[in-house]
């Protein structure tokens, strides 16, 4: 049954009430400044080899965790929560992946958020291992390989369980616009050995999607996620018409999209465009999903959510869908207000949903 959207009034109404100021996602967003548009480069605010962040959290930033021949070295933002937290057993993971329509963007930007690497501290500071990874670009390397390399960050995580003190059962992936599309693709591809990472694929026994992953190396690691949060993501590529500009800041040029696929030229094939779209690998086992897309979202249409959402639903899918009235792409409203309250209540939701998914009370 498809949802109703949700009254961005509604919401924030909810918010006064005892119960929704408690949660950790109405703490983290409340505490997040967010700016008047999306965020560019600018100075690196999470430098170093070691930083400590506000209650215990320790992050480490660009640790390598694929190397390619002829390719930059991947890294990836790791965050990991109080030692407090140490004597409750391992800790759920959360890997987010940025946007930037495959071709720009990096770990430490999302949206309007003034300070991405503050904001998923916050969140490790609640008993989270928090990752935020890097992958190949379109201009680098076309489709799959930006799938592959997610993957590839998530059974590295988890082949360093014992390290980071994981617990590789229980883990979410987090991604907006084209990373809300490599979220929902790895939420739905697992076991897809065409879009494993690398050459080799290690035959797996069993249903992959619910047994834990050793740490005897990367290859051996699952890559299989518990939980998705999808915003304003690309999910059906036969569906989306043609960008007439591309994303802010990104360079002009060819299609944002074909470019990924890998068909620069605007030749892309029917077989090319499935290959790449989430909504092609739906079925009954994949995990919970929270797909949120602002109405007047002029990058990504919101078509793109309202047909995921009902593909997902289709196959017995645990999903919920918000749409969020009057916002643009990456939460940009028309009023600096409109931004910050939009912001807010979409990171509110998506930190109060991964709780609920993999979370400690999940977990009991």
């Amino acid at each position: 049954m498809r949802l109703a959207t949700l009254a961005i009034a509604t919401m924030l109404g909810c918010a006064a009430g005892a119960a929704t100021a408690q949660s950790n996602g109405a703490r983290i967003a409340e505490a997040s400044p967010i700016g008047e548009g999306v965020q560019a480069v600018g100075a690196d605010s999470f430098a170093g080899v070691k930083v400590a962040f506000p209650d215990g959290v320790t992050g480490y930033p660009d640790m390598p965790y694929q190397t390619l021949p002829g390719y930059r070295p991947l890294k990836l933002d790791l965050f990991l929560p109080p030692a407090s937290f140490a004597a409750a057993g391992p800790r759920p993971l959360v890997v987010y992946v940025h946007g930037g329509g495959w071709m720009a963007g990096g770990p430490r930007r999302s949206a309007a958020y003034v300070d991405w690497p503050k904001v998923l501290a916050a969140l490790a500071a609640k008993g989270y291992v928090v990752a935020s990874v890097s992958y190949r670009f379109s201009r680098e390397a076309p489709f799959p390989a930006a799938i592959q390399d997610v993957k590839a960050g998530i059974r590295w995580l988890r082949a360093h369980a014992a390290d980071y003190n994981i617990d590789p059962k229980r883990a979410a992936i987090w991604g907006q616009s084209a990373g809300g599309h490599l979220a929902a693709l790895a939420g739905v591809s697992c076991n897809v050995a065409a879009l494993e990472p690398g050459a080799r694929i290690v035959p797996r026994a069993g249903n992959v999607e619910t047994v834990a992953s050793t740490a005897a190396g990367s290859d051996q690691a699952s890559d299989c996620v518990q939980a998705v949060v999808g915003w304003f993501g690309i999910y059906d590529f036969a569906a989306l018409a043609k960008r007439t500009s591309p994303p802010p800041g990104v360079p002009a040029g060819p299609s944002a999209d074909d470019l990924f696929l890998g068909c620069p030229e605007g030749n892309c094939t029917a077989e090319q465009r499935a290959f790449a779209s989430p909504i092609t690998y739906v079925d009954r086992s994949d995990p919970p999903f929270l797909l949120m897309h602002g109405s007047d979202d002029r990058t990504v249409p919101e078509a793109q959510t309202e047909l995921f959402d009902a593909a997902l639903r289709a196959k017995g899918v645990s999903v919920r869908k918000i749409v969020i009235p009057g916002v643009d792409h990456s939460w940009i409203g028309k009023t600096p207000e409109a931004t910050r309250d939009a912001s807010k209540l979409a990171l509110r939701t998506a930190i109060d949903f991964i709780d609920a998914q993999i979370g400690d009370a999940a977990k009991r």
